[in-house]
């Protein structure tokens, strides 16, 4: 809107001045006024180029700090996954985590098959399949973040904020609750410093292609998902990325 009326506004004063000129200006003193106009209109085609440029500055930036902040949630979310994998709950924050990380362990089992007889009534027999999980080591936990900066990935990039990490108990069906979590930051903190306008309209964002709301997060304290609230993009690039060091 603002460069419309800028635009608007410019051809306004240029056709106002152009009359004014034909209308008063000596042709002796025309020479000198089209000179000043030059640069009058170089000037404006400067102001209308940044108000081009800079909305498509700005998304260029703010994705390069999203993707850095998204890349810390998703440490964030695996840490907390394995933790419930040992605990069967979540981590309340970042020294429960790191505590874990460091002195903890995880199961390594084995899934086998075996073969069970049930009785079916009246001396009947049946054999089935029964599903048996056996539990054969145990792997220190540390072993899953070894390229992992577990202690540094609670701090929010770019920031001096840390995520804030909260956790909860969701019914996931009738009579049954599970363990939820959430770690996540404003997104004004990921955004100081950049066009106060533009930052309005991000925190008030909707669209699929956005990361919707005032938030970057991930997990949820409303349902059971272990989800972050980012678009697939930034999990494409993520894999494009990876792609691209393995050639």
């Amino acid at each position: 809107m603002n460069l419309l009326v800028m635009i608007l506004a410019a051809v306004a004063v240029a056709f106002l001045l152009a009359f004014l000129i034909v209308k008063f200006v000596p042709l002796k003193a025309r020479p000198v006024i089209s000179i000043l106009l030059l640069l009058a209109a170089g000037y404006l085609g400067y102001l209308i180029y940044g108000a081009i440029m800079e909305p498509i500055n700005f998304n260029k930036e703010k994705k390069v700090r999203y993707a850095k902040v998204i890349n810390n949630l998703k440490q964030i979310r695996d840490a907390q996954i394995k933790y419930n994998e040992a605990k069967g709950t979540y981590a309340k924050d970042k020294n429960e985590l790191i505590t874990f990380i460091e002195g903890d362990s995880l199961a390594i089992t084995q899934v086998n098959n075996v073969e069970k007889e049930v009785e079916l009534g009246g001396g009947i027999t049946k054999k089935i399949s029964v599903r048996v999980v056996d539990t054969v080591d145990f792997e220190p936990a540390k072993n899953y973040f070894k390229d992992v900066d577990y202690k540094g990935m609670f701090n929010v990039p770019g920031t001096d904020k840390e995520f804030t990490i909260a956790t909860g108990m969701v019914e996931k069906v009738a009579g049954l609750n599970v363990p939820v979590f959430e770690a996540k930051v404003d997104k004004a903190s990921i955004l100081k410093g950049m066009n106060p306008n533009l930052v309005k309209q991000e925190l008030e964002a909707v669209e699929n292609d956005q990361i919707k709301g005032e938030f970057v997060s991930v997990g949820s304290l409303d349902e059971v998902s272990t989800g972050g609230n980012w678009p697939p993009s930034y999990d494409k690039a993520e894999a494009l990325a990876k792609k691209d060091e393995k050639k």
